[in-house]
């Protein structure tokens, strides 16, 4: 059964904005999440005049396809914009802080990839985005996903040049997992940002003996309501798998240091270290290159890494090396 999509549009200051990232699925808290991605207004500060739910202000858990909204409906909206709100658009800012990612079971373990809701919207994000592909994928390679930012560089220290702010042993990292994986990145931010940081770090330079198959921004990603934690922004591998059918579950690894990123694709994803504070950690880290004998042994002994507990690499690694 397919998700009917919602399309409105919001009235405000103005202006109009076309929100039509939504199905009847969604709620209210998802519809006032995607107008601050539009407009910058935060959710608590979005006045909603004329959207109501059985003759009363809606409330954040209703339901879009409860209040049989016509097509392309218009919201009146009023609520005023924070110049800290200004300043955040205008760099690409942290989605979250770094340690306030949930570790626990029971938020990780809901069933969030079976949701309809949610493979609509994958399903929109296979038909409309447009991956930004800059090497073909090769034949037989299995799939490396990379996160940027606390991955493989530290966006918020400063330093006098990328290499400061570089995880030590990135291009090492990257020339090993280039021989058995495709290398992609996905990054919460804009392509233009991501674009900038692959310059700054090296890793689109010519001479290098590794490429990259394609890049994601946040443009790829996709809202879901969390039971904890309210609306979030997730990376779900689903939009790749939908584009590339060499790509799947089996054969796909995704590393990022925020957990909820792959909420979609729980079991496709390994939490990372974040890399923090360079100036202190980049003599010490060592994550990257336990991280590649990781990648290489799983793609000489695993064919399906649906079978894999991500959690447990250093088990895994700690295994074989005793096996041999």
């Amino acid at each position: 059964m397919d998700s009917k999509e919602v399309s409105l549009i919001i009235k405000w200051s103005g202006k109009e904005f076309p929100i039509e990232d939504l199905t009847e699925h969604d709620t209210v808290a998802v519809l006032r999440h995607e107008i601050c991605k539009k407009t910058q207004v935060r959710p608590e500060r979005q006045k909603l005049l004329n959207l109501k739910y059985k003759g009363k202000p809606v409330t954040d858990d209703v339901r879009l396809g409860a209040m049989d909204l016509k097509p392309n409906f218009k919201v009146m909206m009023v609520g005023s914009l924070e110049s800290d709100i200004k300043e955040a658009s205008s760099r690409p800012e942290d989605v979250g802080s770094v340690v306030n990612d949930f570790d626990n079971e029971e938020e990780d373990n809901v069933a969030f990839e079976n949701k309809e809701v949610y493979l609509a919207k994958i399903n929109k994000r296979v038909k409309d985005y447009t991956i930004k592909e800059l090497n073909p994928p090769r034949e037989g390679k299995r799939l490396l996903v990379l996160d940027i930012d606390y991955t493989i560089f530290d966006h918020r220290s400063a330093a006098e040049n990328g290499t400061e702010l570089m995880r030590p042993y990135l291009h090492e990292f990257l020339s090993s997992a280039y021989q058995d994986y495709d290398i992609a990145i996905w990054s919460a931010t804009s392509m233009r940002w991501i674009v900038e940081k692959m310059k700054l770090l090296g890793v689109t330079d010519e001479a290098r003996d590794y490429k990259l198959v394609f890049m994601l921004d946040d443009a790829a990603m996709i809202t879901v309501l969390c039971p904890l934690r309210g609306v979030i922004e997730v990376k779900p591998l689903g939009v790749i798998w939908g584009k590339y059918s060499q790509y799947s579950s089996k054969n796909t690894i995704m590393f990022d240091d925020l957990r909820r990123n792959f909420l979609m694709n729980p079991k496709s994803g390994l939490r990372i270290k974040p890399f923090s504070e360079a100036h202190l950690n980049r003599h010490k880290d060592k994550e990257l290159l336990k991280l590649a004998k990781y990648l290489k042994a799983i793609a000489e002994h695993c064919d399906d890494f649906d079978t894999l507990n991500h959690r447990r690499w250093e088990d895994y690694l700690s295994k074989k090396r005793s096996s041999h």
